[in-house]
């Protein structure tokens, strides 16, 4: 059996990473770029970066590809844009990147430390009707909630 963080330790191999500051200046470019969130959608919905959209993992393969229902047309289409994958704390989005980098697509990275970062970094989360979320706000938001019979005996 292949633990959780191995498998990311191996997919970073392979998938280059950003910080949040390097996100920050490269949005100040204008530049078109997908901020692709793959988080659950209650997740999303809760706190996101602005300008982001929401494909969670499980429909990720099928939304970057043409005929599905889940096909997100930016994705299918864009195996050169250049994609920044964002999840909590930038572990799923490393996943998630290195599958869709076996996928074909050319421009894709990790942002590390995630949604988390982004705030820990004090740049705008924004919530489902589109307000600003303070910030000590976000930041209980975005604590793992590990319950009892979750831990390790």
């Amino acid at each position: 059996m292949v633990a959780y963080n191995a498998m990311v330790a191996e997919a970073l191999t392979r998938v280059r990473e950003i910080q949040p500051w390097d996100l920050r200046a490269r949005l100040a470019t204008g530049v078109p770029l997908i901020l692709l969130d793959v988080r659950e959608p209650a997740e999303f919905a809760a706190l996101r970066i602005p300008g982001s959209i929401n494909v969670p993992r499980g429909v990720l393969e099928q939304s970057c590809e043409w005929d599905y229902d889940e096909t997100v047309p930016e994705l299918a289409g864009g195996q050169e844009a250049e994609i920044v994958v964002i999840c909590r704390s930038g572990k799923r989005s490393v996943l998630a990147a290195d599958v869709m980098l076996r996928m074909g697509f050319r421009n894709v990275v990790s942002l590390r430390t995630g949604v988390r970062g982004w705030n820990d970094y004090d740049q705008p989360l924004l919530d489902a009707a589109g307000n600003t979320v303070d910030g000590d706000e976000a930041d209980v938001m975005l604590t793992a909630r590990v319950r009892p019979d979750q831990r390790k005996p």
